[in-house]
């Protein structure tokens, strides 16, 4: 039966990276729920409060991160807190239209097409469509790291 859980919690973990490129799937729900498996259904001692404590601080600066990063870019390159918004309602279309690709694609002409609206111009439009580009990258990376280190910490805490 262990190895059922082990195959189940592996399972999470990866479905937790697909989830930074596709928004529908909850990442960090996903690595809770492998951490949660492991700790009700294999050991229950293993996990340390620190861990609890800090994987529940590593998931708020998560959720952050992701904040933090698109709106510093969108700002730093022009954009308007419409364009803010714009592209998160883009990449919520998108994980619905041809994912992953719109997911990055609808954000953008979004904020482009925002931009534009709010009578800006066209080169003022494009950067602040980079803006929100390069703030994509930058959440996708920053969620990707710290996925590996709430990871690399929970195998930390079970073989030492």
């Amino acid at each position: 039966m262990t190895y059922l859980y082990w195959t189940l919690i592996i399972i999470l973990f990866i479905l937790s990276f697909i989830g930074v490129f596709v928004p529908i799937i909850p990442a960090v729900l996903l690595l809770w729920g492998g951490f949660l498996l492991y700790h009700f259904m294999i050991d229950t001692e293993s996990l340390s409060v620190i861990f609890w404590v800090t994987s529940a601080v590593l998931t708020g600066v998560l959720f952050l991160a992701e904040f933090w990063t698109n709106r510093y870019y969108v700002k730093k390159y022009g954009g308007s807190k419409t364009s803010e918004w714009g592209a998160v309602v883009g990449i919520i279309i998108g994980t619905f239209l041809f994912p992953p690709l719109s997911i990055i694609i609808l954000p953008l002409l979004f904020v482009f097409f925002i931009e534009l609206i709010e009578r800006k111009t066209v080169k003022e439009a494009t950067f602040a469509m980079y803006g929100a580009f390069l703030g994509f990258l930058s959440g996708v990376f920053a969620k990707i790291f710290i996925q590996l280190m709430m990871i690399i910490f929970f195998m930390s805490q079970i073989i030492f």
